[in-house]
């Protein structure tokens, strides 16, 4: 798991898919967020507005990451 450090209290669910490259676009966290293919704490997350804090952890693609 890796861990992501924000500067800010929080960052948005598309906003953190681009930040780590998960994607290219603002279009496309759209997409696979809509699709149901991210999970924050363990659940599907359909909400690209939906606000990561620190101990969040967000799973895409195989890869897991943390806010730290």
């Amino acid at each position: 798991m890796k861990k992501i450090q924000i500067r800010d209290e929080y960052i948005t669910l598309g906003q953190f898919l681009k930040f780590v490259g998960c994607v290219s676009s603002g279009i496309d966290a759209k997409m696979v967020i809509k699709d149901g293919l991210v999970l924050v704490n363990g659940e599907v997350e359909t909400r690209r507005g939906k606000k990561l804090r620190n101990a969040d952890q967000i799973e895409f693609n195989g890869e897991a990451f943390i806010i730290d």
